[in-house]
């Protein structure tokens, strides 16, 4: 263990959290949001951030700055996995990532929720259900990378996201606005901005974008060589903390703890930041979402932000596959959580 690694890891997590705290980046809310209110503001978000992701990373391995190689595709897990994760999220009331800014503001619920997926992904990649974990691993692809599949250069998909992306958010800063009533401002300037002043969602989706690239390196110089990532580092912190075993303690465990810190800061500097307790019921379904969410994400190779985030941006099947199933997982999830009880108490079937 280095302490160029402790520091790279947590000032990037940390800039993560903050930006996502700050920004209300919630790919939970964003794809249940799409399914209930036909809003897609949180989606096009993530596509921005995918985007900026995509172009930075590919240019950094064109200069030979940082090496990738996406491997084979293991589509049965990625499908089944990504689903289950789906499910999960909803019920946690935020994703893998979510779960850990929120935690950072004091809610309750989603230290609850992080138990429960710490616990499932280090039961799940070292316990007893680490067999289950690998028993779908022999379907595979030939090739995880799209560009490969078809032979082709990958910086013609990636000008293909640039046209749409740009397409789906240009529409969407033409339509009308409805006009929300906004309280005086009490601090002007960069604290205006940064603490007080609400973050638009494509602003912080750029953010994100940034620090997604500038994660690679950073975690390619301690011997890491992926981006962002939280259900493995979130497992290794439980491991280290029964076993003691520091060599599980990698620059992605300092990425997720820099989240909580980044969340913190965000939310005490906002006057955001109130320990809130959930109801006995809400807490219940924190925890079985936080289960389902380190069953899903071990299984899939990587939750909304490894797989929805980094593997999408990498232009492979594993990233792109598996952002539908989580959708659909959230969407399947809406529908008996919010629709069906919505439909019961009206009295339709």
């Amino acid at each position: 263990m280095t302490t160029s690694m402790i520091v790279t890891g947590l000032l990037c997590g940390a800039l993560l959290g903050f930006v996502m705290q700050r920004g209300r980046f919630c790919l939970t809310g964003g794809f249940r949001d799409m399914y209930l209110a036909k809003d897609n503001r949180m989606f096009y978000a993530l596509l921005i951030a995918i985007t900026v992701q995509s172009i930075g990373v590919f240019a950094l391995i064109k200069l030979d700055y940082i090496q990738y190689d996406a491997g084979q595709f293991q589509w049965l897990a990625s499908i089944f996995g990504s689903f289950i994760f789906g499910i999960g999220i909803i019920l946690a009331g935020g994703c893998a990532t979510g779960t850990w800014y929120r935690a950072g503001e004091g809610l309750i619920g989603s230290w609850i929720a992080l138990a429960g997926y710490m616990l499932m992904a280090a039961i799940m990649k070292s316990g007893p259900l680490h067999k289950l974990n690998t028993s779908l691993a022999d379907y595979t692809t030939e090739y995880n990378s799209i560009a490969d599949t078809f032979g082709m250069s990958v910086w013609i998909l990636i000008a293909l996201l640039t046209v749409i992306t740009a397409i789906v958010v240009i529409r969407t800063i033409r339509k009308p606005k409805p006009v929300i009533p906004t309280m005086k401002p009490k601090h002007k300037g960069l604290n205006h901005l940064l603490f007080e002043k609400r973050w638009h969602p494509f602003v912080t989706a750029v953010l994100v974008g940034l620090i997604a690239i500038m994660a690679w390196p950073l975690s390619e110089a301690t011997g890491r060589n992926f981006g962002l990532g939280v259900t493995t580092p979130s497992a290794n912190i439980l491991q280290y903390l029964i076993t003691g075993d520091d060599a599980v303690l990698n620059w992605g465990v300092y990425l997720v703890l820099g989240i909580l810190v980044g969340s913190f800061i965000a939310a005490k500097a906002s006057r955001e930041f109130r320990f809130r307790a959930p109801d006995a019921k809400t807490a219940v379904l924190s925890f079985i979402g936080g289960l389902l969410m380190g069953f899903g994400a071990s299984w899939a190779g990587g939750c909304s932000i490894g797989n929805g985030l980094v593997m999408t941006s990498m232009m492979t099947w594993q990233g792109w596959v598996s952002l539908l199933f989580i959708i659909l997982g959230t969407w399947t999830a809406s529908y008996f959580v919010y629709v069906r009880p919505r439909r019961a108490r009206a009295g339709v079937n």
